[in-house]
């Protein structure tokens, strides 16, 4: 999916192929990266907390002007004051407009920031549907008015489901972070540190003791690291609780992602046929241009030699050899064009082979690494040989790069491959034809191209297809 972007229709992240429910969270170290995790969404509250601040602060000023104003005009005031309280009202209003829309983008890609680590963190899988960004003004322009730009964002429910999840986040989110992050923190704040004042090269009384009977260090401690297991233990639980309510708040309901999902597959079926169309030109033009000339040419010329073989039998010799030359020139390029359809390494050898040839056809260092325990099946290889194909061409024409490496992994009933290279980076998939071909031809198999391409490099393309496996 195109998922990293403002999307069209985003119905997954690659995260979302992760260990089951809780998997990342067993043991000690789970538990305490379950602890980072919970603080890593608390920060993304306090993100989304400001935002709502500024979203809301002209508004709330502009409230309290009109109040002001309301009062002064019953109080009958004199006209300057009024008149510093509308310009007031209108400037708030002003400034509410203008940061209206960014603010809701902003709201968006929290919330799909939160839809992603929850998948990546807890294993559990939020589907992000949104309405598809409308054209620009003219065709090659992707900016739109400001007008177009609100009716778009309010327009679409995914907008009101970050709304929404931007307030149930700062009151029962919140909640639920802070469980086991103010359990540790009390436990090592209030008891611990306390408990070990007494001990020698410690800096005494640097946290007063909390004043109830019996509070020696041993009961200090005792208190503080049952308070810190007890955070630590809850940690994973308070945070797929956390996620949950996310999904709740921001999966669209069933209907609405079947709608969203008939109109993904119409567009994608659509793209499907118009690249099947559009391969099917190239191949009868290839032909005609290619091996039928050649084929017509080497007609002619053993038309000529027939005629010519009773009367000048060295010219007809010669015209044999020309089209002896001509036959084994149109087989090269027949050959060619097979390769280009479906290659006959990749029917014979599999695709984790067909990459491998890739590789040693690349003009650059090329190395490849993973299995594939069996075969997906053969249009997923297909499409997956040709994604690498046109990565591997890019790296080289593009990239400016002195290696580059391809990973072949079939997890979790998808197959996984990443193309990396050391190149200069800068790789956009909106700039470009042939990144834009990928995602189409891995959009028909539900697959999805992320590409993470920051300037100066190294660029790393991950394509996943679900599949399973021969």
């Amino acid at each position: 999916m195109s998922g990293y972007p403002a999307p069209d229709v985003i119905w997954y992240s690659p995260e979302e192929r992760l260990p089951p429910p809780g998997g990342r969270h067993r043991g000690v170290g789970g538990h305490l990266r379950a602890l980072v995790h919970a603080a890593g969404f608390l920060g993304l509250l306090l993100a989304g907390v400001v935002l709502l601040a500024l979203t809301a602060g002209p508004v709330v000023v502009g409230g309290i002007l009109l109040l002001h104003l309301f009062v002064h005009m019953h109080g009958q005031l004199p006209w300057p004051q009024d008149r510093a309280d509308v310009l007031g009202v209108l400037a708030s209003l002003a400034c509410y407009g203008a940061v209206l829309p960014a603010a809701l983008l902003a709201v968006r890609r929290l919330a799909l920031r939160t839809s992603r680590l929850s998948a990546r963190w807890c294993g559990v899988t939020i589907h992000q549907a949104y309405v598809p960004r409308p054209a620009g003004r003219h065709p090659d322009s992707s900016w739109l008015g400001y007008r177009k730009r609100l009716n778009w964002l309010l327009g679409d429910p995914a907008t009101w489901r970050a709304l929404a999840w931007l307030a149930v986040n700062a009151v029962a989110g919140l909640m639920l972070l802070l469980v086991p992050l103010l359990s540790v923190g009390a436990g090592i704040v209030a008891f611990i540190i306390p408990g070990i004042n007494a001990f020698p090269g410690f800096a005494e009384g640097a946290v007063p003791r909390p004043a109830f009977p019996g509070n020696t260090s041993p009961v200090l401690l005792l208190i503080g690291v049952g308070m810190v297991a007890a955070g630590t233990m809850l940690a994973p639980l308070t945070l797929r609780g956390y996620a949950g309510l996310a999904r709740w708040v921001l999966a669209p309901s069933a209907q609405a992602e079947l709608q969203l999902r008939v109109a993904h597959l119409a567009r994608t079926r659509s793209e499907t046929l118009d690249t099947g169309a559009a391969e099917l030109r190239r191949i009868e033009r290839d032909l005609h241009d290619g091996a039928q000339a050649r084929l017509v040419a080497m007609g002619l010329t053993l038309d000529a030699a027939g005629r010519l073989i009773d009367a000048d039998p060295a010219a007809a010799r010669a015209l044999l050899y020309e089209a002896r030359d001509a036959s084994a020139k149109a087989l090269t390029e027949l050959r060619d064009l097979v390769r280009g359809i479906h290659p006959p390494v990749l029917a014979d050898r599999g695709l984790a082979d067909a990459v491998r040839a890739l590789a040693l056809d690349s003009p650059l260092p090329v190395q490849v690494t993973g299995t594939l325990p069996g075969r997906p099946p053969a249009p997923v290889e297909s499409a997956a040989y040709f994604a690498v194909s046109e990565l591997l061409a890019n790296v080289a024409k593009h990239a400016r790069a002195e290696t580059a490496a391809v990973d072949l992994r079939h997890e979790l009933g998808a197959l996984r491959i990443m193309v990396r290279d050391d190149g200069c980076g800068g790789a956009d998939p909106g700039r470009g034809s042939g990144l834009r071909g990928i995602e189409r031809r891995l959009a028909a198999f539900d697959g999805v191209l992320v590409v993470s391409s920051p300037p100066g490099g190294p660029t790393e393309a991950v394509l996943e297809v679900p599949c399973a496996l021969s």
